[in-house]
């Protein structure tokens, strides 16, 4: 098999980190800090530089948009329940890639063909039409129409969900990549209240 320029570059960084490890491999599993962070996968976006990290610190969970589904869900009740986190932040942030596209749109790319598509700053489409697959016309994207409201929709859901306990605060953010600045959206964080 030919080694890419990527692999190589990711195993030699790592034997430079292995070889520098520590006393990392002692960090005990639960987070030091006691908090969990739902956020994009967006690679402007480094949560242990925006929201003061260290590795054992807190639990990071990431997906496309940063978005409450039901598998981010799972990840902040194990956060919880099994590892003692006491508090969430819901992270969404400005220029987001979900904006760019509606259910629809990728539904329909897949169809017709699974290769990467093309976004010419205005619409998407397929360099190639080899067929693709229509399952992606079953699946909720849960892409972004309103900034904010994304990150309301987000708390309110993980906050109405029966396997959270109410004692858990959940606040919601914007992050800006242009400043690096969190800003609260404070109908999300009023949303995500301890409640008795």
């Amino acid at each position: 098999m030919c080694e890419s320029k990527i692999l190589h570059e990711v195993t030699a960084a790592n034997d430079a980190y292995a070889a520098d490890f520590g006393d990392k491999g002692k960090l005990a599993l639960p987070p030091a800090r006691g908090f969990a962070i739902l956020t994009c996968m967006d690679a402007r976006l480094d949560p242990a530089k925006y929201a003061g990290l260290a590795e054992g610190d807190a639990h990071v969970i990431r997906n496309a948009g940063g978005r409450a589904s039901d598998d981010a869900i799972r990840s902040l009740v194990i956060s919880h329940k099994l590892l003692g986190t006491k508090e969430w932040f819901v992270i969404h942030h400005t220029d987001c890639g979900m904006e760019l596209f509606t259910t629809e749109i990728i539904g329909d790319l897949l169809a017709d063909d699974l290769s990467t598509a093309h976004f010419d700053g205005k619409s998407w489409s397929n360099p190639q039409h080899k067929g693709g697959s229509v399952a992606g016309r079953y699946i909720n994207w849960l892409t972004i129409r309103d900034l904010a409201g994304s990150v309301i929709e987000d708390v309110r859901r993980i906050r109405s969900h029966p396997l959270v306990p109410g004692d858990i605060p959940v606040y919601g953010f914007i992050y800006d990549v242009r400043t690096g600045r969190l800003i609260e959206v404070p109908d999300a964080t009023a949303a995500g209240k301890i409640v008795a």
